[in-house]
């Protein structure tokens, strides 16, 4: 199989819902972002669209550097702004609105650094938590996360927010079929590793040297028994028997950075 047939045919596997990465957001693809380290991160972004800017006047003092020449502007007041996003959120006077991202492919990751570790996600369905796992996969070098289109939120200013920048730089495959996703990484070579806390095994003991992906299931719910099924090991924390379990977002960066220091 030649390489452009071998990529038509994992995004044929995996697949993508109509849309792609945009299946979930409004017919005309508009994103609104808040924040300064959220919206700063997506002005800096070469990929995206930008379509309007509100700021009062301290929210444009505090970004980095300088919007081009007759870059869509509107002047607003803190209040103004609070209208325009998620109730009680801090917009820290700045809102964006612009177009998603595009679509990022399995196989063109998969295709990339395998010495940096992929992220998959199992029905991880709270934005604050996804944006988090994003922060940590920039904070610890992961070359993805990867998700169920269907049971992940999209993309948003509650998750920009929680991302902290990291919305723009970790790529976000959305794929229909999660488990064919973990077949496909695994003829890329990738070692599949699914956490879970009833893991007789402990992640540090069964970490390899090559490709990897770690798997994180949905908090209290933990990994579906169909995505257990496609990872090669399952692993546990090493944490105290006091603490029944770690949120979502925790045990990702910590299972991140054993991956980053691994020998």
């Amino acid at each position: 199989m030649s390489k452009g047939e071998k990529k038509r045919a994992l995004r044929g596997r995996a697949g993508r819902m109509k849309g792609g990465r945009g299946s979930g957001r409004g017919s005309a693809g508009a994103v609104r972002l808040w924040g300064r380290h959220a919206v700063e991160a997506a002005l800096k972004n070469p990929d995206r669209q930008h379509r309007k800017l509100w700021a009062t006047p301290e929210g444009l003092e505090s970004l980095d550097g300088e919007l081009p020449a007759g870059f869509p502007i509107e002047h607003a007041q803190a209040a103004d702004l609070a209208r325009l996003v998620a109730k009680d959120s801090p917009h820290q006077g700045l809102v964006l609105e612009c177009a998603a991202l595009e679509d990022v492919f399995l196989d063109e990751i998969a295709d990339g650094d395998s010495a940096r570790p992929i992220v998959v996600l199992d029905q991880v369905t709270d934005p604050h938590n996804v944006g988090a796992l994003l922060r940590s996969a920039a904070a610890f070098g992961a070359a993805a996360i990867v998700t169920q289109d269907r049971h992940a939120p999209t993309e948003g200013g509650v998750l920009a927010k929680a991302a902290s920048g990291a919305l723009e730089t970790v790529p976000w495959v959305r794929v229909v079929n999660l488990a064919r996703a973990l077949e496909e990484l695994a003829e890329a070579g990738y070692w599949r590793i699914g956490m879970a806390g009833e893991a007789e095994a402990v992640l540090a003991d069964v970490m390899p040297t090559g490709p990897l992906a770690i798997v994180l299931g949905a908090e209290g719910e933990g990994l579906r028994q169909n995505i257990a099924a496609h990872c090669d090991v399952l692993a546990r924390l090493p944490i105290a028997s006091s603490i029944e379990s770690l949120n979502v977002s925790n045990a990702g960066a910590i299972a991140l950075y054993a991956v980053a220091t691994r020998t």
